[in-house]
Order: structure tokens, then C-alpha cells, then sequence
């Protein structure tokens, strides 16, 4: 019997972070003492609050039963609410909002919905790579919007070939960046929508990160600049906020007819998420915040930590706005190389900025995620091994 797939399937880029992750589970397999900072996997448990939320309502016969196709209204009422709280940005809930089996099926699916062969995308570079997945699945081209430190991490669009304008349909952004960890200011979203506008393409904000401040002023939302809503949407996220993400709930907010293919794309895909999740999550976005809050506050002494032990052991990096750390390789070698040196010599497991796209190498990405006294331990070996870069 032939079992070859489909020859999309066939060129979805493979996940370098799986195969990390087989090599640390080995380690810790046989006795090593990984401290891992390779991946963005809250290790801090959902609120109490937002747990009992959803032990009350799994008891619900009512939850038990199929969703509606497109998500619960209660639910988009919570998402827009939330947007008009934290954000100053004003939603309709029955056409402005989708509910999403998770922010990655979204970034995803946008790609799918919007793409046909030969259209393209402009893509940051570095990013997250999941965002390459849905690109290829259209048989679209990507086309890189290079960030560099020179730019301060954001796209430069006056360097883009007209040529490549002509051909493109949709692009990425994600501010707070992962993996740069920068944030954009508000500057650059009324540039981006003048650039959208001028050129239609369709803008996907990635705003995973946005909740979280980490001690400085918030992160602007992209629906926040004049006209936004007009060229695109943007992606939220309940599991880095929340520290939900094993419950996968997301949400696209934004240009109505951007909403309506992405509904109608995951009536297929997903129907949508369990109805007990759904009213979980409304608890948390209606709820109180001060879990939000104190949860940022975990990360900027966590960050605080870090950067203070490596710039004391002589290391320069910046300090980070989110909960990643783009650290410089020492001596401008290749990060892949280095990542594996770093494992093998220290245990130490950090995310090669190559995994992110070409313009991400010299660099390594590093997960705060991971409690003080470990971060501590991940500078000490750092320094101990490598002294000062």
C-alpha cells in the first residue's frame, strides 16, 4: 500500500525544538541535571480562581454537549471586554472576535485562508517558526522582513522590492518579539497600517506576550493605531497570560472579514473548544487580574536575575521585555554549534537563534521560565565555562 503523503505535507519545516527536547529528556533520563531554558512552557499553575472555574462548570450537564460551531458568545463578550479594559480597543463580539483551539492553529490558519500559490508572505525574520507552517500548507512563497539590532528588531519596509510588494497578500508581526523580546511602539503600528493600506496586505499581529510588562509600561496592542482594524487582525493568547497553556485557548480580534474566513475555516478544522473551557476562560478575562499582575512580576525578578549574573560575569545582552532572553553568542560564532556546546559542557539548554530564521543567528534564545535559584545555576555554569565573552 502507498502511504506517501501529499506533497504538502512533505515540505513542513520539522521542529528542531521535539528533537531538542528527545536529547534533554535522554539527560535527565540518565541522571544529568538539565537546567532546561529552551522552550516557552509556563512552569507556574493556573490561578486557583480560573481551576475551581473549571470544576464547576465540567459539572454542568450542559458543558457536556457539542459547542457552537463558531465559539461562545460569552466567551468573545469576555475577549472584547478585556480589549476595551486593557487596551482601549473596541470590538464587536459577533463579528469582530474568534475563538481559537489555541493562538498557534490561528497563525496558522490565516495562511491557509488568505495565501494561494505563489502569493507572498512577508515574514520577520527571526520568528516563530510555527508561522512558516501555514505558508507552505498554502504553496505560498515567504519573503523575509529582516530584524536587526541596527533597527532596534523591527521590520525596515522602505527596503522591500517592489516587485515582492506587488506579490504579497499577508504579513507577521509579533511585538512583544519572540525571540528578540522587543516591544514595538505605537509609531510603528500607524507606519505599519499607512504600509498595509498603501500595498493591501493583511496584517497578522502575534500579541502572545502582551499581557505581561515586566515591571516597564505595558505593550501596545496593533489594534490600537488608527485604521488597524481596516488591514488586519491580531492574535491573543490565554496561556502565557494566564499560565492556561495546556488548555489552549486563544482568540483572532479584529478586521471582520479576516474573522469570518477563519470561522468558517475551523468549522472544519476544530468546531471549537469544549464549552467548560470556554466558560473557564471567561472567568479569567472577567475575573480578577491581580494574578496577571503578580505573574509579571515573577518574570521581571526572574529576568532581573539573569541579566545582572551574566553582565556581572562580563556578558552584555539587552535587557528583555518578555519572558525571553536574546542573548549574543560569545565570539560571533554559530548558535546552533554553540547551543549543542552549551548542553554537552554545562547542561545548559538554550534555543539556537538560527532555529528562528537566518537573521537569528549569532544569537541563542533563553526561557525565563524556570525559578531564580535555576536561572542562577544556568549563569553560573555560563560563566564558569565560557568566563568572560
Amino acid at each position: 500500500m502507498r502511504t506517501e503523503p501529499a506533497h504538502r505535507l512533505l515540505g513542513l519545516p520539522r521542529s528542531s525544538f521535539a528533537t531538542t527536547a528527545g536529547r534533554i529528556a535522554e539527560l535527565v533520563e540518565a541522571g544529568e541535571d538539565v537546567v532546561n531554558l529552551c522552550q516557552g512552557n509556563p512552569d507556574l499553575p493556573t490561578p486557583p480562581h480560573i481551576v475551581e472555574a473549571l470544576r464547576q462548570e465540567v459539572l454542568d450537564p450542559a458543558t457536556h454537549r457539542y459547542p457552537a460551531f463558531s465559539g461562545m458568545l460569552e466567551l468573545k463578550a469576555a475577549i472584547a471586554g478585556w480589549y476595551a479594559a486593557h487596551h482601549q480597543v473596541q470590538l464587536d463580539p459577533e463579528s469582530e472576535v474568534a475563538i481559537l483551539f489555541g493562538a498557534k492553529a490561528g497563525l496558522v490558519e490565516i495562511s491557509q485562508c488568505f495565501l494561494n500559490p505563489g502569493d507572498v508572505c512577508l515574514m520577520p525574520d527571526p520568528a516563530f517558526p510555527d508561522y512558516w507552517a501555514g505558508v507552505v500548507l498554502a504553496g505560498a512563497r515567504m519573503h523575509p522582513l529582516p530584524l536587526l539590532r541596527e533597527n532596534g528588531f523591527l521590520p525596515d519596509y522602505d527596503a522591500l522590492d517592489p516587485a515582492v510588494l506587488r506579490a504579497a497578500r499577508l504579513m507577521f508581526l509579533n511585538y512583544p518579539n519572540n525571540p528578540t523580546s522587543v516591544t514595538a511602539p505605537p509609531e510603528f503600528y500607524e507606519r505599519t497600517v499607512e504600509f498595509a493600506a498603501e500595498h493591501d496586505v493583511i496584517v497578522a499581529s502575534d500579541f502572545a506576550y502582551g499581557a505581561l510588562a515586566l515591571g516597564g509600561p505595558a505593550p501596545v496592542s496593533f489594534l490600537r493605531a488608527a485604521g488597524a482594524k481596516e488591514v488586519g487582525v491580531e492574535f491573543i493568547s490565554l496561556s502565557k497570560t494566564f499560565n492556561m497553556a495546556g488548555w489552549r485557548v486563544g482568540a483572532v480580534v479584529g478586521n471582520r472579514d479576516v474573522i469570518s474566513a477563519i470561522n468558517l475555516i475551523q468549522e472544519h478544522y476544530y468546531v471549537s473548544l469544549p464549552p467548560f473551557i470556554q466558560r473557564a476562560a471567561v472567568a479569567a478575562l472577567t475575573g480578577p487580574q491581580t494574578c496577571v499582575h503578580e505573574l509579571s512580576e515573577v518574570y521581571a525578578r526572574r529576568r532581573d536575575v539573569f541579566v545582572a549574573g551574566l553582565r556581572d560575569a562580563g556578558w552584555h545582552l539587552d535587557v528583555p521585555r518578555s519572558i525571553f532572553a536574546w542573548l549574543p553568542v560569545p565570539g560571533g560564532g554559530g548558535s546552533v554549534a554553540f547551543a549543542d556546546e552549551l548542553l554537552r559542557k554545562t547542561n545548559v539548554a538554550v534555543a539556537p537563534g538560527r532555529w528562528f530564521g537566518e537573521h537569528g543567528e549569532g544569537y541563542v534564545r533563553v526561557s525565563l521560565l524556570a525559578r531564580e535559584d535555576r536561572l542562577r545555576e544556568a549563569v553560573e555554569r555560563l560563566s564558569t565555562t565560557w568566563g568572560k565573552p
